[in-house]
């Protein structure tokens, strides 16, 4: 049986104590930056999908410039992990970029020889992969889909989206157009992929409830939203492991 690293803890304030640094990127090609970007933008601004406002289980409204550099990452990832099988062997069909109305989900993020992966982002210096309480089941299955997944993969991105927002001005904003957003789809995308879990990792996860909790400090610093399930990347199964044969 695997064991797995609780954070530190101290009062209310959680300290990570098992990392994998991000090493070896690897560039994500142009050609998915600006399919990406589309999508993003249509969920968004564009009005014609819609992401929630709110994190499951969180009470923070998340303004449109936040859930579109949220949803450009998320997606980006997609095709981050797409890229990287593909350039070891596998077949299989790109990232889904149908836009989705608020309250529906695509069942899974890729599918590989029959098995269900569901990929999660962070930015480069992240150390957690993070799920959301209230999306999940005592038997690991997501509740949104209805599907226990065979894996589930954290990627980290460079450079931090929210940053690039930020120092624009556009993060809170809620009318924006594409000319305001290119700056985006102008930077060098790039990721590595610190690991991955199986379903038994994930269903040992929440029966010993490895639990960050709502409004909980990670380092002291970022105040939490929702509560999550984590894993610290230093925990993940290396991806050089991963067998989808």
């Amino acid at each position: 049986m695997r064991t797995f690293s609780r954070l530190e803890q101290e009062n209310n304030n959680f300290s990570i104590n098992c990392r994998r640094d991000f090493h070896t990127p690897q560039v994500i090609p142009a050609s998915f930056i600006q399919p990406v970007f589309e999508f993003s933008y249509k969920m968004t601004f564009g009005n014609i999908g819609n992401h929630r406002d709110h994190r499951s289980g969180g009470s923070r409204s998340r303004r449109k410039g936040e859930i579109f550099i949220n949803t450009f990452q998320g997606k980006l990832s997609e095709f981050a992990i797409y890229n990287h099988f593909l350039k070891i062997g596998y077949k299989l069909q790109p990232p889904d970029l149908s836009c989705w109305e608020r309250g529906k989900w695509d069942s899974f993020d890729l599918l590989v020889n029959g098995k269900h992966i569901s990929v999660k982002s962070t930015k480069y210096f992240g150390h957690l992969l993070l799920l959301e309480t209230k999306d999940w089941d005592r038997n690991g299955r997501y509740k949104p889909s209805n599907i226990i997944y065979d894996f589930i993969l954290l990627v980290r991105l460079f450079p931090d989206g929210e940053r690039l927002m930020r120092a624009k001005k556009l993060l809170f904003s809620d009318d924006l157009n594409t000319e305001n957003l290119k700056f985006i789809i102008q930077e060098n995308w790039n990721n590595d992929i610190p690991g991955y879990v199986i379903s038994e990792d994930l269903e040992y996860i929440i029966r010993n409830r490895f639990i960050l909790p709502q409004n909980a400090l990670l380092n002291g610093r970022t105040s939490m939203d929702a509560e999550n399930y984590y894993i610290q990347s230093g925990d993940l199964r290396p991806i050089n492991t991963l067998r989808l044969d």
